[in-house]
C-alpha cells in the first residue's frame, strides 16, 4: 500500500487511532513512532511534522483517551436520582480501564517520563474531570453527600483506580462474585463517608 504523503486532518486522525491502537496491543514497549507510522501508511516524518515529536504523539494519545472515556460518561442517561447517576460512572470507567489498560495508565499515570501537559492542553480535554464533578455537585446539592465536590470526585476516581488495577492484575478476586462484591464495597464506603 502506497504511504499517504498529506499531512491532513483526516491524516492526523487516523495516526492518532493508530497510535492508541498500537498501544493497547503492544504495550508501552512496542510502541514506537516508527512502527505507528508504518500501521498508519505513512512516514515518520510525517508523524514528527504532525506531532512535532514522540512526545507529541503521546500527548495526542492522552488526549484521545481522555476523549474517548469523557465520550462514555457522557452517553449515560442522566436521571432524577443524582446517587444512582454517580454510581453509574464506576462500571464505565471500570471497563473502559479494563478494556485498554495500556491507555489507562498513560491516561491515569503518565509513565512516560517526557509527557507533562502544560495547562492549556489540560484544559482543552477536561469533560472527564467536568462530569465526575458535576456528578459529585448533583449529589451535595441534593443533600446525598456534604464535602467539596472536586475532593470526593477525585477520591473516587483514586479508588475507582485502584480497584481497576487491582483486577487488571487479577488481585481483587478468584470470581466474578468476589471482584463485584469488592468493586461494591469500595464505592459504598467511599459514599459513606461522604453522606451528609
Amino acid at each position: 500500500m502506497a504511504r499517504v504523503k498529506q499531512r491532513t486532518p483526516e491524516l492526523r486522525d487516523r495516526v492518532v487511532d493508530v497510535a492508541v491502537s498500537t498501544l493497547c496491543e503492544d504495550g508501552m514497549s512496542g510502541f514506537t513512532t516508527r512502527r505507528v507510522a508504518e500501521r498508519a501508511s505513512t512516514s515518520v516524518p510525517a508523524v514528527y511534522e504532525l506531532f512535532s515529536d514522540k512526545d507529541g504523539l503521546l500527548r495526542a494519545v492522552f488526549f484521545e483517551g481522555f476523549r474517548r472515556l469523557g465520550a462514555e460518561l457522557v452517553a449515560i442517561a442522566e436521571t432524577t436520582d443524582a446517587l444512582a447517576d454517580l454510581r453509574a460512572v464506576i462500571p464505565v470507567f471500570r471497563r473502559f480501564c479494563l478494556d485498554y489498560p495500556p491507555l489507562a495508565r498513560v491516561m491515569f499515570s503518565r509513565p512516560f517520563q517526557d509527557l507533562d501537559p502544560d495547562p492549556e492542553q489540560l484544559a482543552a480535554a477536561p469533560t472527564v474531570r467536568e462530569i465526575l464533578v458535576g456528578k459529585v455537585q448533583r449529589c451535595i446539592d441534593a443533600g446525598m453527600l456534604a464535602g467539596d465536590p472536586a475532593d470526593i470526585a477525585h477520591v473516587l476516581l483514586a479508588l475507582a483506580q485502584g480497584l481497576a488495577v487491582q483486577e487488571a492484575g487479577r488481585w481483587l478476586g478468584t470470581s466474578a462474585d468476589s471482584v463485584n462484591r469488592r468493586w461494591e464495597v469500595g464505592v459504598q464506603a467511599v459514599l459513606a463517608g461522604f453522606r451528609s
